[in-house]
């Protein structure tokens, strides 16, 4: 997991990669905590995958951007395109079964 320093980065990120998994979280977010170890977990299973993490703190315009209204906040990209998105805690399966389906 790749925890995103400067805005430029999550965009080069985006961009480059085939498959993105974007984490908006914030260090008070019980949830959000909860949900890392999960992250953790898929990102080492799932090589294809790339999960990064925003602090919606930090990088507040990001999150407005991407119309992130309540965290933890997962959006999914694909060559560059957003192609779903889902908010809150979630168990591994679930996850991953979320990422899965089509």
């Amino acid at each position: 997991m790749i925890e995103i320093k400067e805005i430029e980065e999550f965009r080069k990120i985006i961009e480059t990669k085939e498959k993105v998994l974007v984490d908006f979280y914030a260090d008070w977010c019980g949830p959000c905590k909860m949900l890392k170890p999960v992250l953790e977990e898929v990102a080492k299973e799932q090589e294809d995958l790339t999960i990064i993490e925003v602090n919606t703190d930090l990088f507040h315009n990001l999150a407005r951007e991407y119309k992130v209204l309540t965290i933890p906040a997962l959006k999914l990209f694909e060559k560059g395109e957003l192609i779903k998105e889902k908010s809150g805690l979630m168990r591994k399966e679930e996850l991953i079964e979320w990422l899965e389906d089509r």
